[in-house]
Formats: structure tokens, C-alpha cells, sequence
């Protein structure tokens, strides 16, 4: 396997454990989503994804997303968003821009109509501040279908919205009311 496509297969066993499944390296997440990066390193290597601390540095600072950051010291180490595991990353609420871009699968676009646009098993919707972003996201899923959410008038009627530290914009919930679909 090329270095490349190793660390593409690290970055996404490290979305996992940082993300989802703590439990996938035998380590534990504090309330922040921290990791210890010793306890995430030796549990990486317990479960056959062979990391060293230089790997996991040119992870984080090359992944295309800024998926995840260090703390200052470089001691500990979380995902920026996106967690299915009840953590608190201490985002601000802060107002979005005018509008927002969702991107998801053609085949959902019933059931957002029905519901709005739901977070699922995450802990927040995401929202891209650009087409391509959520376009790229959208097609992760099915043939893709674009979204537009009217986050400052959403921001207005009293929806909060964060801003993560990677640039996705969060929030718990899109009602229909707020989406336009792009042609």
C-alpha cells in the first residue's frame, strides 16, 4: 500500500475511534472529545492500524477536511465536528451568512421535504458556505442533489448556528420552510 493510501486508511480509522466508536482503539473520549494521543497511538497499533506520532501529525496537517486538531502542546488530539458520540467541542454560536448549502442524495429529498433537513445520528446538521463543498458531500451519498438553506433568516426566527473550527457550518435542525432546492 503506497504511504498515501495508508494514511487515507489511518485518517478514516482515526474518524472512526475520534468520531464515532472511541471504544474501536480502546480508548476514551473526555467530554470535549479529547484523546490522549499516547492512549490513541498505542491503541491505533493494538488494533492493527500501525501509527506513529510523525504519521498522525502529517494526518492531521494534510487532511483536505481539518478534520481534526491538537491541543497546544500536542498532547491530545479530537475531531473539529461531526461526532456521533455525545461531546461537547465548545463551539460559540455565532450568525451565519445568508445562505448555506446542504448537499445530500437525490433520493432523500421526500423525506427532507417532510422533515427538514435532519442530523441524523450526528450531533449536528452540517452546512457547507460554498456549492462545491456540498455538492463533493452530496455525492458521497447517491447522485447528488443541492440544497440552499436561508441560515440568516433561519439565524433571525431564533435557530442557533455554529461555526467549527475546519469551517462547517452546524446547527440542529433545518426546517423545510428554509430550503430551496438548486437547480
Amino acid at each position: 500500500m503506497r504511504k498515501n493510501d495508508r494514511d487515507v486508511a489511518l485518517g478514516r480509522f482515526l474518524s472512526l475511534v475520534l468520531r464515532h466508536n472511541p471504544a474501536a482503539a480502546g480508548i476514551k473520549l473526555d467530554d470535549n472529545g479529547w484523546a490522549d494521543v499516547d492512549s490513541l497511538l498505542a491503541g491505533c497499533n493494538r488494533a492493527g492500524k500501525k501509527i506513529d506520532p510523525e504519521t498522525l501529525e502529517r494526518i492531521v496537517r494534510e487532511n483536505n477536511k481539518q478534520r481534526y486538531k491538537f491541543n497546544e502542546d500536542r498532547t491530545r488530539i479530537r475531531a473539529n465536528q461531526g461526532h456521533s458520540v455525545t461531546v461537547d467541542v465548545e463551539m460559540e454560536e455565532c450568525a451565519p451568512p445568508e445562505r448555506l448549502y446542504h448537499g445530500t442524495a437525490s433520493r432523500s429529498l421526500e423525506s427532507i421535504r417532510a422533515e427538514g433537513i435532519q442530523k441524523g445520528s450526528r450531533q449536528h446538521v452540517h452546512l457547507s458556505r460554498d456549492t462545491e463543498t456540498a455538492m463533493q458531500v452530496g455525492k458521497r451519498h447517491g447522485r447528488p442533489l443541492l440544497l440552499r438553506v436561508s441560515a440568516a433568516n433561519m439565524h433571525r426566527d431564533g435557530h442557533k448556528f455554529w461555526l467549527s473550527e475546519n469551517g462547517v457550518w452546524l446547527c440542529e435542525h433545518v426546517p423545510w420552510a428554509y430550503v430551496t432546492q438548486e437547480e
